[in-house]
Order: structure tokens, then C-alpha cells, then sequence
């Protein structure tokens, strides 16, 4: 072995060595080793960084003598269990210095051997390093439990935009005891979706997070199904309505971020009450895809009252519990699955519910062979969306003694209804948008296939997207992904008579 050089904490040698901890400090792949191989290059001697008193050897230089370490058991079980902070011995012609190494217990040690003692300014050099070895070790484990919060505050975030989305804000207030978030104070929210680029939304959350977890009177939850959407849950409080620093704040922020990076977009609800969240949510979904095609990039919802809203209550209510009868019996997550499938793919439903998609396919397989239909079938879908919408709107309603069930059919022959479809598709009566209508009445006869839609109408699928992203702004519907846009669009057409009833069992007719 080399002798051990005097040394000193010169400028190039500190300068060499915060480069070193900088290098290492926050790169969680990278271990110290750059920090035992500097202090060897300084000292001439041979490290090892010893982890507790089993002699573990957590890493070493290339020439460090392990042999040794069975002769150094005592001493390093004592500096291990914090008995004495240092110590000088010989093995053999070998000097050894040991130092402990942090304050958590078991304590590494730092082991330095070398042919000849170390200096007092080398043995305060390598004092030293061990304790910024402790520092970094500490640092680290510290950046971990921070991380561990992070991804359990975004996991409650979630869990409470989830029980929102169930009409449940009890629940949601008591998953949050001792901590509940100012939103579920609020008598009513906005939702504001953004979409933006999926490194970006935990950077945005992050960004305006407070000390618990949430966004000060507001939510940011990353969807749990859409990579690029950020789910933002804004309070509407009739009490804060002169507040402009509330009215102005986070939605505020969210509308700078969009002018500011033009591959954002955002879409935003009307009021809702909290137990409202799921229509507010679709609200916001709708707002979406219209900002897309929008040269602000943002967009409020301007669309009509959803169709069950404008159904006879008692007569919707009674149409709609018989038709779902069949189902009562089946397991929660069965009707579960099957209301999340009325406006989420299949897959995105696995994703959402941490579900394999042949799971989701075997509960809804289920559902369709008690109901007879054909959920692949878009006719299908908006009749099984309709009716778990009539029954989420009219859950609390007690309808009394049993009366004659209606045939949907029935239910929908109501001057509303009528006037409502006919107000639907209005923005696409106009002669120059004829053949947009056109196309749309195509796709939902072939069962919302853009390929089939264009060999129908010998066209290409490129014009068909076109068109349903111009019908998409006409509308203030989202009509590419599942949801209540493209059942809003079924009955639309079947209500104006321009398209066929669809072939379903005559009970539910």
C-alpha cells in the first residue's frame, strides 16, 4: 500500500469533492461508491463502509482487505450499537480506523486501512466524509418518504374524487377525518379538466399542493384513466361569491397555464351540487372536447339538460327500475362495472378499477345475458346508460304502490322529449352542414365505426373524423370517446324518427 500523504481541505481537492456529492446526492440508481473512491484517492488507504455489526460490507474500494474484518467484529459491533464513536486498532502490520457513521441505529461504520496511522487532518478528512456519507444516506431516505406522501396523497385525492363521482360526500368526509379538504365545505363545485402532457400533471398538482395534501379550497387529481387529463375540482360557493380571490384563483391559474402552453386544453362545468360530481364531470368532459376545436383552447359547457332530467319522474322511475330488475341481485361490482362501461372503454374501466379487462368482460357478459342485450351495440349501451342515469337522478324516489310498467317508447313520447331532440340537433340543420348530419346519422347506424361509416357513405375515415370533430363543437358534446355525448346523439335521432328503433327485446319496448 501507498503511505498516507499529510492533507489538507484545499480549494481544487473541495471543489472535486462537492462535485462529487453533487453528482450522487439525488440519483436514487447511483450508489456512494464516487465518495469512498475520492477519499481514497486523497488518503492512499483502502475504504469499506460497513452497514451494522453483522460486518456487512455495503461497499469498498477495489483493494480493501475483507479478510480482516472477522479480527474487527468486537469494536465494530461496539461503534455499530453506538457505544463509542471511533476507534484506532492494528490488524497485523496493517492501522485501522474505524468511525461511526450517522446517528440511526444499527450505525454504519467506516473503515479505513492503510500501512502506516492517518495523519490528524487525514483522519479529520475522513471524519468528515463519513458524516456527509450519513448526510446523503439521510437526504435519501427523506426524498423516499416524501415520495411515499406524494403518491398516498394522490391516491386519497383519487379516492375522494371517487367517492364524489358516487354521490357520496359523507363518505368522502369521513375518509378524510382529522383533515378534510375545504371543497367538501362548499355547497357546490366547478370541474375543470385540463389536458396537457402527461409529465406535466404531477408537476402542476405538486405545484399547488398545501401542506395537507390538497390544493387550498380546491382539488387537483390526476385521472386514473386518461394519461393527459388533470381532474380539478373548484369550489362555487354562493357564500364566496363576492370572494374574488376564491372566484379567481386556481380556475384562474388553470386558464393562464393554457394561454401560456398551446398544447394545452380545458373544459369546464356548469355548478353542481357535490353529489352532482359524475354530471359535472361529463359536463366537463363535453367542455373538453369542444375546446379542442376552439381557438381559446378553453371552453365552458353550453349544452341542454340531460334527457332524464326532462322525463315524467314517477313514470321514468318505474320504466326504468323494471328494465334494471333483472340485475338487482347480481354482486355490487357487477352494476358497478356495467355503469362505468356506459361511458368508459373497456379497458379504461380495468384501469380505472385495477381490474384485468377479461374481468371486466365477464361481469358485463353478465349483465347483458340478464338484460338481453348486446352491449357492443351503441343502441344498447344508450338504453342501459338512460336507464342507470333515471335511477342515480331519482335514487331517494319512492314511487308507492306498483303501477303499470311503460314501455320505453312510452316514456319517451312527451312533448319534452320531442322538443329536446329536435333542439339537439339543431346546430346541424343548417343546408351547410348537411353533410355533417349525414354522416353522423351513418356512424350511429353502423354502430360508431368511422371505417364502416365511410365505406357506407363512400368517403374516407379521415373526412368522417373531421366531421364528427366539427359535430363535436356544434353539439358541445364529446362524441370520440364512450359516454353520454354519443348516447345523447342515439336518442336524438331516434326521437326526430331519422333513424329505426333498435332491435331490442319487446319488454323493454
Amino acid at each position: 500500500m501507498m503511505g498516507v500523504p499529510e492533507t489538507r481541505w484545499s480549494g481544487d481537492r473541495l471543489d472535486e469533492f462537492l462535485y462529487v456529492v453533487a453528482q450522487l446526492a439525488w440519483r436514487p440508481d447511483v450508489g456512494f461508491q464516487g465518495v469512498v473512491d475520492w477519499l481514497h484517492r486523497q488518503l492512499g488507504a483502502e475504504i469499506a463502509v460497513i452497514l451494522g455489526s453483522a460486518g456487512a460490507v455495503e461497499l469498498s474500494t477495489p483493494g480493501f482487505p475483507r479478510e480482516i474484518l472477522a479480527q474487527l467484529e468486537p469494536m465494530l459491533a461496539r461503534l455499530a450499537a453506538g457505544h463509542v464513536a471511533s476507534a484506532v486498532t492494528e490488524v497485523g502490520t496493517a492501522r485501522v480506523r474505524l468511525e461511526a457513521v450517522g446517528s440511526e441505529f444499527p450505525r454504519r461504520v467506516l473503515v479505513l486501512v492503510s500501512p502506516t496511522s492517518l495523519t490528524r487532518q487525514a483522519a479529520s478528512m475522513a471524519s468528515h466524509t463519513g458524516s456527509i456519507i450519513a448526510i446523503l444516506h439521510r437526504a435519501r431516505a427523506a426524498d423516499r418518504v416524501f415520495s411515499a406522501y406524494q403518491q398516498k396523497a394522490r391516491q386519497l385525492r383519487v379516492a375522494l374524487f371517487t367517492a364524489l363521482m358516487a354521490g357520496d360526500p359523507v363518505l368522502a368526509r369521513r375518509m378524510t377525518t382529522g383533515a378534510v379538504p375545504e371543497l367538501l365545505d362548499s355547497d357546490c363545485l366547478r370541474i375543470y379538466l385540463l389536458c396537457c402532457a402527461q409529465d406535466d400533471r404531477d408537476r402542476i398538482a405538486q405545484t399547488y399542493q398545501d401542506p395537507l395534501g390538497y390544493h387550498g379550497q380546491g382539488l387537483m387529481v390526476r385521472c386514473p384513466v386518461y394519461d393527459k387529463h388533470l381532474i380539478c375540482l373548484i369550489p362555487e360557493d354562493k357564500r364566496n361569491e363576492g370572494n374574488a380571490e376564491v372566484r379567481n384563483g386556481l380556475g384562474e391559474v388553470l386558464r393562464n397555464l393554457v394561454r401560456e402552453n398551446p398544447r394545452y386544453t380545458l373544459g369546464i362545468s356548469g355548478t353542481h351540487a357535490l353529489r352532482a360530481t359524475a354530471e359535472a364531470y361529463e359536463q366537463a368532459r363535453h367542455a373538453l372536447a369542444v375546446a379542442r376545436n376552439t381557438p381559446g383552447r378553453v371552453a365552458g359547457y353550453q349544452g341542454q339538460e340531460p334527457l332524464e332530467r326532462l322525463l315524467p319522474r314517477e313514470t321514468a322511475t318505474g320504466w326504468a327500475r323494471s328494465f334494471l330488475r333483472p340485475v338487482n341481485s347480481m354482486p355490487q361490482l357487477t352494476i358497478d362495472i356495467a355503469r362505468l362501461a356506459m361511458h368508459f372503454h373497456r379497458s379504461e374501466v380495468a384501469r380505472l378499477l385495477s381490474i384485468s379487462r377479461n374481468t371486466v368482460t365477464a361481469h358485463l357478459s353478465r349483465t347483458e345475458a340478464a338484460l338481453g342485450l348486446n352491449l357492443r351495440d351503441v343502441s344498447s349501451r344508450a338504453t342501459l346508460a338512460l336507464a342507470l342515469a333515471i335511477t342515480s337522478l331519482h335514487q331517494d324516489n319512492d314511487t308507492g304502490e306498483q303501477q303499470a310498467t311503460p314501455t320505453l317508447e312510452k316514456l319517451l313520447d312527451t312533448p319534452l322529449a320531442a322538443a329536446w331532440a329536435q333542439a339537439f340537433l339543431q346546430p346541424l340543420r343548417d343546408a351547410r352542414r348537411n353533410h355533417v348530419l349525414n354522416t353522423l346519422r351513418t356512424w350511429i347506424e353502423t354502430n360508431t365505426d368511422a371505417q364502416q361509416a365511410a365505406l357506407r357513405l363512400r368517403s374516407s375515415r379521415t373526412t368522417v373524423a373531421a366531421h364528427l370533430r366539427t359535430a363535436e363543437r356544434l353539439l358541445n358534446r364529446d362524441l370520440r370517446t364512450a359516454g353520454s355525448g354519443v348516447h345523447d346523439l342515439v336518442y336524438a335521432f331516434r326521437l326526430s324518427g331519422e333513424i329505426p328503433r333498435p332491435p331490442i327485446a319487446s319488454s323493454v319496448f
